[in-house]
């Protein structure tokens, strides 16, 4: 039995792993084509022993992974595992929401545009199995029963 009220939510078990503020930007700056630790430096503005720190953190937890550089170079590339590419759905809901909230009509800022079109991707609406989008009214979380 655990002591923790929390042991039970997804959603506190995904913070414990990815809720600091570097770990995802990490993510981020992955799915935008970043693979060297020099580059994730220079973009992020991390300390070294920080982003050494979160990038090992990031490959212990399956996320992230080490291969040789894609240019055969001594360096190695960290990569998203399919379980950092399932993070893309987080990282466009928190881009949407950033977008929606946090900035001034005409304030500048990055975009998030699809490559087939150059258009800005549809809101990520939560949806039933039938495709109705739902509000969080419509919904309720189920705790398993304590022993």
């Amino acid at each position: 039995m655990h002591d923790d009220p929390n042991a039970t939510c997804p959603v506190a078990r995904a913070l414990d792993l990815i809720g600091d503020r570097w770990s995802l930007l990490i993510v981020r700056d992955a799915f935008d084509g970043v693979h060297r630790f020099s580059d994730f430096q220079r973009n992020l503005g991390m300390s070294r022993s920080m982003l050494s720190q979160r990038l090992q953190a990031l490959q212990d937890s399956g996320v992230l992974a080490q291969q040789p550089a894609a240019d055969g170079s001594r360096y190695h590339d960290y990569v998203l595992t399919p379980k950092g590419q399932a993070l893309f759905t987080l990282v466009v809901a928190l881009r949407q929401w950033g977008e929606a909230f946090l900035f001034a009509e005409h304030e500048p800022r990055s975009q998030l545009l699809t490559l087939a079109d150059g258009q800005p991707l549809a809101p990520l609406l939560p949806q039933d199995r039938e495709g109705r989008v739902l509000a969080s009214a419509a919904t309720h979380v189920v705790k398993p029963a304590t022993p």
